[in-house]
């Protein structure tokens, strides 16, 4: 009896799946479309398709240790810096007390750091402070190689893609998750106004490698296996699929929002990361498993 209600829910499953999948993968194509559309908006407006912290654009970063009194500090001088300055609290990860305070902005050393010096009432030394400059020139050189390795690995990772399943629909069908997949956790960062790091930088390459193993499992096991159904083939795909993505979503999300005390670059990876990793799912299996399914029912592939 069980066995029965299982095959009847899956038959049912199979036809809304047969009925809807050319509907649902339009879906993540109109967003993609929509995520093009505001980061070439976000780029005439900033000059840039992300907002660079300090280690990409350049600046002054002052670290201050101990439990200050950074609501102070903060409201005084966001004020006279209006948007060109950044704090963060470092802590500790199992008390949560705050150990230091970092300070980021373009304003050259000297300058900050007299101004803090004044709101904090005492001055930074060696023993109570640090104090880095990055010169704009060296942190725009480094920034462009980090995008230049970033096409190169989507270049490559596109011609591997070619040259693993010899046909053109297949193969831009992973391609287009891909790129899907780093777009839309670009456009949500640029929205929410987040800075990138040169750690976030490097979260959208690992993005690449993520996004396309559920793709490939997709697409190995619908075009070039013939076992069972192509319907049965894509869901026990799915199946596979998911778990692996969600697994990966569970590790990060928990790093992100329970560990106390981590650096913000491995915050930021773990929410890039998060963010590529639903993209993905969305990516995978509404648009990228729609255009295999019609691909294979195009080719008689069943």
């Amino acid at each position: 009896m069980e066995q029965h209600t299982q095959t009847t829910e899956t038959k049912k499953s199979e036809k809304w799946f047969d009925k809807n999948y050319k509907f649902l993968m339009l879906v993540p194509i109109m967003v993609t479309l929509l995520c093009v559309v505001y980061l070439g908006f976000f780029y005439s407006q900033n000059h840039g398709f992300i907002l660079k912290d300090v280690s990409l654009s350049g600046g002054t970063t002052v670290t201050i240790n101990g439990d200050i009194d950074v609501q102070k500090l903060e409201s005084a001088l966001s004020q006279e810096y209006q948007g060109n300055i950044v704090f963060r609290k470092l802590t500790d990860m199992r008390s949560g007390k705050v150990l230091a305070v970092v300070v980021e902005t373009s304003v050259e050393a000297d300058k900050i750091k007299a101004d803090i010096e004044k709101v904090l009432g005492f001055q930074l030394t060696s023993e109570n402070s640090s104090i880095e400059f990055t010169g704009s020139n060296l942190s725009n050189n480094f920034y462009n190689q980090l995008v230049i390795a970033l096409l190169i690995s989507f270049v490559l990772m596109s011609l591997v893609i070619f040259f693993l399943f010899k046909t053109f629909i297949p193969s831009i069908a992973v391609i287009f998750a891909a790129f899907s997949d780093i777009v839309m956790p670009l456009a949500l960062i640029d929205f929410l106004g987040i800075r990138v790091s040169a750690a976030g930088i490097a979260a959208f390459l690992m993005l690449i490698g993520y996004s396309v193993d559920t793709d490939i499992l997709l697409t190995t096991r619908a075009v070039k296996k013939r076992e069972g159904t192509l319907n049965k083939r894509i869901f026990g795909a799915f199946k596979v699929g998911i778990l692996m993505t969600l697994t990966a979503l569970f590790a990060v999300l928990p790093a992100f929002f329970i560990v106390t005390g981590l650096p913000d670059s491995f915050r930021q990876i773990f929410l890039i990361l998060a963010f590529g990793l639903v993209a993905d799912i969305i990516n995978t299996w509404l648009t990228n498993v729609g255009i295999i399914k019609w691909y294979c029912m195009k080719k008689g592939i069943t």
